[in-house]
């Protein structure tokens, strides 16, 4: 069974950092995607930044570029995704997905329906 517990949430001034955790278990595929997802009161889930566990190719929606970083380490199976330059539209319920199977592109993507597990999600909030 695949669990996904995030952590690392918080309350940030504008300008600030944050990294977020994500503990994965249950997840066998070494070539499979993950990804970061986070939702605004009022607006619907949105993609932030995508890792093919198998090779670490990146993606990341074009609000986030330059400033969010996603990674995986797969000793401890951890996804991270470590915020700086933080803005008042960052601030949302951050989820970590993961994707049932195996994935050999290179790219992943940033849409909800390409995972099939999701965590409970951490909250972010960035104050101007």
């Amino acid at each position: 069974q695949v669990q996904l517990v995030e952590s690392g949430g918080g309350s940030v001034q504008a300008g600030g950092s944050l990294r977020l955790s994500c503990a994965v278990s249950g997840v066998t595929s070494r070539s499979t995607c993950m990804g970061w997802f986070r939702q605004a009161p009022g607006k619907e889930r949105e993609g932030v930044a995508a890792i093919n566990i198998g090779g670490d190719s990146t993606v990341y929606t074009d609000s986030v570029k330059g400033r969010f970083t996603v990674s995986h380490v797969n000793d401890n199976h951890t996804l991270y995704l470590q915020m700086g330059s933080l803005k008042p539209e960052d601030t949302g319920l951050y989820y970590c997905a993961a994707r049932a199977g195996d994935w050999w592109f290179p790219r992943c993507h940033t849409t909800r329906g390409h995972y099939d597990y999701w965590g409970q999600g951490t909250q972010v909030t960035v104050s101007s």
